[in-house]
């Protein structure tokens, strides 16, 4: 969620309000030794970029057989601090994966530092890191315009049923054009998640998924950075699709923990698991 992607604010305020009511009723890297990961195991590192007063890289973690087992993003410690904190847009960076995440479902990780949290501001209103683990190019990410002819077309080009996360919806109402964030897409809710109340959730964390035009394109987990200083340590499945539309490791579960050794905070996609495309 950005400066013209916080755009994202009023369609997702909508969207989930009614996301809710229909759930009622219905480049390479540095290869490294990482300090948690298993013996025989190594994770490769992508670019390290500015993040508040710290960095940020994308890594990959491999087996013993060189196949990719897990994907993420290390924040240094001092990341947390030295982040904007005024009203305007906050902070975006677009980080590469390593090549040897080639195999993986995914290309890069788009990462947003909210200041002021966006809308709506009763769920998400919170200072927090949206996190884009996006499964298509940055090109392709970029070129979502309104602007672009073709895009009403590719934003109702909506996929199957079968290739989204269990659960997942693109809210019935507003029409989904209305819904495209530019940039990103259209995002889905858990339609299972009866926590979402405005007024009494907890924002800590949660997983949005995103899609564009026919294809099921990020997973994003949304993190509050009040939440992360506490330094938690969380472990969750995540949903799975009944099929793929691309053949690849997709991962079955999410981490978010502070390495002990290192103080990097770890969100991690993890279990990745090869399925075929069908």
């Amino acid at each position: 969620m950005g400066s013209r992607r916080f755009g994202r604010g009023v369609r997702l305020a909508v969207a989930v309000g009614a996301a809710l009511a229909f759930s009622c009723s219905c480049a390479g890297g540095t290869t490294t030794a990482a300090s948690t990961v298993p013996a025989g195991n190594e994770t490769v590192f992508g670019p390290s970029q500015p993040l508040g007063n710290g960095t940020v890289k994308t890594y990959v973690t491999l087996d013993g057989a060189g196949q990719p087992t897990e994907v993420g993003l290390r924040l240094s410690a001092t990341a947390m601090d030295g982040l904007p904190q005024d009203t305007g847009p906050g902070q975006m960076v677009m980080l590469a994966f390593p090549d040897q995440a080639a195999r993986t479902a995914f290309n890069h990780v788009m990462l947003n530092w909210n200041p002021q949290g966006h809308d709506p501001a009763p769920l998400f209103g919170k200072p927090h890191f949206d996190f884009h683990f996006d499964m298509v190019d940055m090109a392709t990410m970029q070129a979502i315009d309104p602007d672009e002819p073709n895009f009403a077309a590719r934003a109702r080009n909506v996929p199957e049923p079968r290739y989204l996360p269990a659960g997942y919806v693109i809210p019935p109402e507003p029409p989904v054009v209305a819904q495209v964030v530019p940039g990103m897409g259209v995002h889905l809710v858990d339609s299972g998640d009866t926590t979402l109340v405005p007024g009494t959730y907890d924002f800590r964390q949660i997983i949005i998924s995103g899609a564009w035009d026919g294809r099921y394109t990020f997973i994003e987990p949304m993190v509050t950075r009040e939440w992360l200083l506490t330094q938690p340590t969380l472990q969750e499945s995540l949903k799975q699709p009944e099929a793929y539309q691309k053949s690849a490791y997709y991962p079955t579960a999410y981490d978010i923990h502070v390495d002990q050794l290192t103080k990097d905070y770890v969100i991690a996609l993890t279990g990745l698991t090869m399925r075929q495309a069908s």
